[in-house]
């Protein structure tokens, strides 16, 4: 798997590199971007088979809020056939690899996780890159990780989590940096095995019975800016864990847009003054989008099929940002000049942003200027 597959005209200075489930965890934790949660019970076999969907990279097939409790057996028999059929194809020659997405499962709660897993078989799991656990908090965190750990242990595999932090606990500022804290302990003990750490903006909201509009970001309400910056400043401390933002719920999915028409340049400067770019639905997920870069969150969930590339084409890096990353990587202390002549960096405070733009050009690749974001995602499919 590679991002932008959708767009192999596109020239980059440096080509995003291939990954899949045994990458490195330290390179592949940058990689899921855009992560499309869909209901268990769909079946989404055939758009695999097909590779009907370049820009897809990851998926989660989720047990929990996209599938109405009656229909989660339904959804586990789908989902177990899904990863069988896609081993098998793979293994037949009729499938390329290369482009199987990283799948993942969301669970309901630890009695369904190990429903699921006592079903699991070997050749299923070689399709499967992990387990997605919900209202992940200081309680429940423990059981999750230790139930897979040992499905890693019964196949001799690897099967990632990724706490999903949106419990009550998290949002309610009494018991919040108990609720991070106990959570981070948890993290620690299983680093292995964690490959990000996912934010539950919705859940978040619904605590306070607030809901962003269209025309606002999550970080416009307050209480929700609070726990995505409490969850950052726990977890995200010298880069030990990934972060990725929460879902932008709005979406305009006419048959073609029409790309030609856009400007191509200056893609920041429209979104955060507020000039109209593509419409209202991806330009407010464009401009959140550059807020997570900004906060430290790398890639998000989305919901929809056509935010998959936008996501993704933001999470490119400019030739500049890559050659300072390179320069502060490469030199042992000190202060030297940017690479664009237009700013200092200092070796030592800047070496933890370094090490995170490097790995985002790995995952994403290496973009002339600002104008290849919209380059890179300006195509219809």
């Amino acid at each position: 798997m590679r991002h932008h597959m959708y767009n192999p005209d596109f020239k980059f200075v440096v080509e995003p590199e291939h990954f899949n489930k045994y990458t490195d965890r330290e390179l592949l934790q940058y990689c899921l971007g855009a992560t499309m949660y869909m209901p268990g019970y769909k079946d989404f076999t055939p758009k695999i088979l097909d590779h009907s969907m370049p820009a897809l990279t990851t998926m989660v097939l989720c047990f929990e809020d996209a599938c109405p409790e009656e229909k989660v057996p339904e959804a586990m028999e789908n989902v177990h056939h899904l990863l069988s059929t896609v081993t098998e194809a793979v293994d037949s020659g009729t499938l390329d690899p290369d482009h199987v997405p990283l799948i993942f499962v969301r669970i309901r709660n630890l009695e369904q996780f190990k429903a699921f897993g006592e079903k699991l078989t070997k050749q299923e799991v070689r399709s499967l890159c992990g387990v997605n656990f919900p209202k992940f908090n200081a309680e429940n965190g423990y059981e999750y990780y230790a139930y897979l750990r040992d499905l890693n242990n019964r196949f001799g595999e690897i099967l990632y989590g990724m706490p999903i932090i949106e419990d009550p606990e998290v949002a309610y500022k009494e018991s919040r940096m108990t609720q991070l804290l106990g959570i981070k302990k948890i993290l620690d003990k299983y680093k292995d095995l964690v490959l990000q750490v996912r934010v539950g903006g919705t859940d978040f909201s619904s605590v306070f019975g607030v809901r962003r509009g269209v025309d606002y970001s999550l970080y416009d309400i307050m209480t929700v800016r609070e726990c995505l910056s409490d969850i950052i400043n726990v977890c995200g401390r010298n880069n030990d864990y990934v972060i990725s933002g929460p879902v932008w719920e709005y979406f305009r999915a006419p048959k073609e847009l029409m790309f030609e028409e856009l400007q191509h340049y200056g893609i920041e400067d429209y979104l955060m003054r507020r000039q109209p770019l593509v419409n209202g639905e991806i330009d407010g997920l464009l401009r959140e989008v550059l807020l997570d870069k900004a906060n430290g969150f790398v890639g998000r969930t989305v919901i929809h099929p056509t935010h998959v590339k936008f996501v993704n084409a933001l999470m490119a890096v400019t030739r500049e940002e890559y050659d300072d990353a390179c320069l502060i990587l490469g030199t042992g202390g000190g202060v030297v000049k940017g690479s664009g002549g237009n700013k200092m960096n200092e070796i030592k405070p800047h070496l933890n942003w370094a090490k995170k733009v490097y790995n985002r050009a790995r995952a994403y690749g290496v973009i002339k200027n600002e104008s290849g974001f919209v380059k890179l995602f300006a195509v219809n499919e």
